[in-house]
């Protein structure tokens, strides 16, 4: 049994959106978001390469990754560290495109991102410390980015 319960899985592809982590040929770590995050099974995220020329060459030479998914509302995720490997052909290519396509996307999929997931470590912002419940914290958040993003 892998290391992505249920629970995981859902937050991950309920959220989608992970900050991808790789080596750079230098060392230097290279940040990227992905949009197209996803908990493929009990053992393995997922993303697409989309517009990800830096993150896909760091894999082929270093497969170290780490992934954070985190929910800005609620201030908790997870961070998933493991080794990720490209796919741009085959069968694991071809059925995570094909679920990307049955979720609607229209975009030009280069590669894919299997990452094997060799630790998780939850998330939780030390605005926690102070006890206010999930919903205070998160009310607290959504007033903060309608403040900065107000209606027009």
């Amino acid at each position: 049994m892998g290391a992505i319960t249920q629970e995981i899985r859902e937050f991950v592809n309920k959220v989608k959106l992970g900050f991808v982590a790789t080596v750079s040929p230098d060392g230097t770590p290279n940040l990227s978001p992905k949009g197209t995050t996803i908990a493929w099974d009990e053992d393995h995220l997922a993303f697409a390469d989309i517009h990800s020329p830096g993150t896909v060459t760091n894999l082929l030479n270093n497969s170290s990754i780490e992934i954070n998914v985190v929910d800005i509302f609620t201030r908790k995720g997870y961070r998933f560290k493991g080794k990720g490997e490209v796919y741009s052909e085959g069968t694991i290519f071809e059925s995570v495109v094909s679920y990307f396509r049955d979720a609607g996307s229209k975009h030009v999929i280069k590669n894919i991102v299997l990452v094997k997931v060799d630790r998780i470590i939850q998330l939780m912002s030390p605005a926690y410390d102070l006890n206010p419940s999930e919903a205070e914290i998160t009310n607290r958040w959504i007033e903060y980015w309608n403040s900065i993003h107000p209606e027009k």
